[in-house]
């Protein structure tokens, strides 16, 4: 554990927020770039406060990703008409972009949650 705020379980956190779905928008757009990253909530959903420290959501890749992933941030956002018209021209009938247990797995990091039994030959299970 370190001693930096932003790091935890030698994950970095290169986004912040205090609501979980934009948290999860910037994790997705990492995804889509090929860099692994997690959210890592510390909200407290019980009284769905969402301001101050007891509603910090953070995004966080690993240290080697970390230049990548601020690029990936970094970069110019969609106007309203690219988002409109990547809107109009999406397929509905498109298969999900992952199985039920991969979006399961996508706020727990891609090593470390299964949430069915391994396979004999799962190195995770090793």
């Amino acid at each position: 554990m370190s001693d930096d705020p932003r790091v935890y379980e030698d994950w970095v956190a290169v986004f912040s927020t205090s609501t979980d779905y934009e948290a999860d928008l910037v994790r997705d757009r990492l995804d889509a770039a090929g860099l692994a990253a997690v959210v890592l909530t510390q909200r407290d959903h019980a009284f769905n406060l969402n301001v101050g420290d007891m509603a910090a959501v953070h995004v966080m890749v690993r240290p080697e990703d970390v230049g990548a992933a601020q690029e990936v941030i970094n970069q110019q956002p969609f106007t309203d008409a690219e988002l409109t018209e990547a809107a109009l021209n999406a397929d509905p009938d498109a298969e999900d972009a992952y199985t039920a247990d991969e979006e399961g797995m996508l706020d727990s990091g891609p090593d470390a949650i299964r949430f069915s039994a391994p396979d004999d030959d799962d190195p995770v299970k090793k």
